[in-house]
């Protein structure tokens, strides 16, 4: 189904919905289709979206390559190998590259959005991990026993770079404080780093739970989510005060948490099996829908342009690596 289509569907679907009451149209995410991605072994992390040519990119760690997926015609287009082991993999517009950290040599791997071709390499020493696009012109990437780098989005040469306590995780960008909120599971706290000194000013957390890996922040409403894995924990806090807001039990190995601003819901998605979906529309957080996967599936990639998102499950048996593609079924 192209994507024309698919929102027609849920053009239809929306206008069913109006005057529902929230709660009970929410049945968490749909599965839509699966996107299978061939002969894949190990473990997956990470994925990244280049939004111009919808294609979905996809760090195959265990494999030592990123798949690149097509996503208009719902088919793997290419596959990105003689990696080692990439862990986070994003896609920057205005240099049209693709950036892919790895943990086994520590370098980030540059290649060119339209052809894929090698375009340079940036020697991070090791570990390197989650990255993400820091606006239009630069990409933030954490590494090693505790550090952020910043890449120019355009050359990929290395601009500066922010010492941490302990290696980091998930790390969030605040478009509008001039903060970077990061995991340090290890250091077991939420560091908050002045972006312009690169001091951290701040440190937050639960102190009967431990392994903070996943992260999302809702900006405007001033709300760091952070998802826990001992004991199974969803955590909101607020980033004005660092003070606990809401706390919630949520499904077992998370590793991905996305907050959807139109629905005023957290996504988390976990290595047990399943994608946990919260209420955050108010003060507290309300599990309202768990939608089964498959175990080991614990990396996603929520888009909201597109209004899909995507959960990448490892082979497991007889059922080969795949994308697992869902639609959101409550109207925005």
């Amino acid at each position: 189904m192209t994507f024309g289509r698919v929102f027609l569907v849920l053009g239809a679907a929306a206008l069913c919905l109006v005057g529902a009451p929230a709660r009970a149209a929410d049945q968490g995410p749909i599965l839509e289709s699966k996107i299978v991605l061939g002969k894949v072994v190990g473990r997956i992390d990470h994925l990244g979206i280049d939004l111009p040519r919808k294609r979905l990119l996809v760090a195959e760690l265990g494999n030592n390559s990123v798949a690149v997926v097509d996503l208009t015609k719902g088919v793997l287009f290419k596959r990105i190998s003689g990696l080692h082991e990439p862990q986070g993999v994003a896609y920057a517009a205005k240099g049209d590259l693709i950036f892919v950290a790895n943990a086994g040599d520590g370098a980030v791997d540059i290649f060119k959005g339209d052809d894929l071709t090698p375009a340079g390499k940036v020697n991070l020493r090791s570990d390197a991990d989650n990255i993400r696009a820091d606006g239009a012109d630069r990409v933030m990437v954490g590494y090693g026993a505790g550090a952020l780098a910043a890449l120019d989005a355009v050359t990929g040469k290395k601009l500066s770079e922010i010492a941490l306590a302990a290696h980091p995780e998930s790390f969030q960008l605040d478009p509008a404080g001039g903060r970077i909120y990061v995991n340090l599971p290890e250091a077991h706290r939420v560091a908050v780093v002045d972006r312009a000194t690169g001091n951290e000013i701040a440190r937050w957390g639960l102190t009967d739970a431990s392994a903070n890996f996943p992260m999302a922040l809702d900006a405007a409403g001033s709300r760091l989510f952070v998802g826990y894995r001992s004991p199974p924990t969803l955590a909101a806090f607020d980033t004005r005060t660092g003070k606990l807001i809401s706390r919630s039990v949520s499904c077992g190995d998370a590793d991905d948490v996305f907050y959807d601003e139109k629905r005023k819901r957290v996504y988390t998605s976990c290595g047990e099996g399943f994608l946990a979906t919260f209420d955050a529309s108010g003060a507290g957080l309300t599990e309202v829908a768990r939608t089964r996967t498959r175990p080991g599936a614990r990396t996603a990639l929520f888009v909201p342009e597109i209004d899909r998102l995507f959960v990448a499950a490892r082979a497991r048996g007889s059922d080969p690596a795949a994308i697992w593609v869902f639609r959101l079924s409550l109207a925005p």
